[in-house]
């Protein structure tokens, strides 16, 4: 794109130098502020909108904007020398320094926000072996679930299903296989798994005790 940049201040009676930047090099072009090639009618210092319909309304205004950089003299004399081409470059290379400029204040003035790693903590497996301390497990597993920054309530169910072992593992896939909404909620999973696993109401514990009792074909009903 083309780039123009004053080389000394434009007047109606000075000659105005602009070192014309292109992609294949540069060059220094001399314009005289006082030619006026184009309307008899525009003054040498203003270029009416009608005289540049070849510019888009976004390249005419950011010219307009360019104007109270260089001066209207500068602009004026750029559109009456410059070709299209060339008008359409100038436009484009100041809209582009100006999203520059843009974003270049947005980094300096919102600072980026330091990113706070997660812990990934090991929790031991809870496997539901007689004496094995279940209260200890949940906090270990309570611990993990803030510390890996978890809010989701499933993914917290999820996540403590995948720290279960043995048969706690298989009682908890088992009643998800049944119910897949079983567990709603963490406190819901947390909940049932005390009531599965922790004495007195150890379903397991029960069941053994049951089968150890059991005899001919009576039902644990008739018992």
């Amino acid at each position: 794109p083309l780039h123009l940049v004053a080389l000394c201040s434009p007047s109606n009676d000075r000659l105005v130098t602009y070192r014309m930047k292109f992609d294949t090099g540069a060059e220094d072009l001399p314009l005289d502020a006082s030619m006026s090639t184009g309307n008899p009618n525009t003054s040498a210092t203003h270029v009416a909108r009608e005289d540049c319909l070849h510019l888009a309304d976004p390249e005419w205004e950011a010219l307009q904007r360019l104007s109270t950089v260089i001066g209207e003299a500068a602009v004026a004399t750029m559109l009456r020398t410059l070709s299209p081409k060339e008008q359409h470059g100038v436009a484009l290379g100041f809209i582009m320094k100006e999203q520059r400029e843009t974003a270049a204040r947005a980094t300096v003035s919102t600072p980026s926000t330091p990113r706070v790693e997660s812990l990934k903590l090991h929790v031991n497996s809870y496997v539901g072996r007689e004496g094995e301390p279940l209260l200890r497990w949940l906090v270990e597993v309570d611990t993990a679930i803030t510390a890996r920054r978890i809010v989701d309530p499933l993914s917290k169910v999820a996540f403590a299903m995948s720290c279960l072992g043995g048969r706690a593992r298989s009682w908890a896939y088992g009643r998800r296989l049944t119910d897949p909404t079983c567990f709603s909620t963490y406190e819901v999973f947390k909940e049932e798994l005390r009531q599965a696993f922790e004495p007195p109401q150890n379903e397991f514990r029960s069941r053994a005790e049951f089968l150890d009792l059991q005899q001919g074909k009576y039902d644990v009903h008739a018992y």
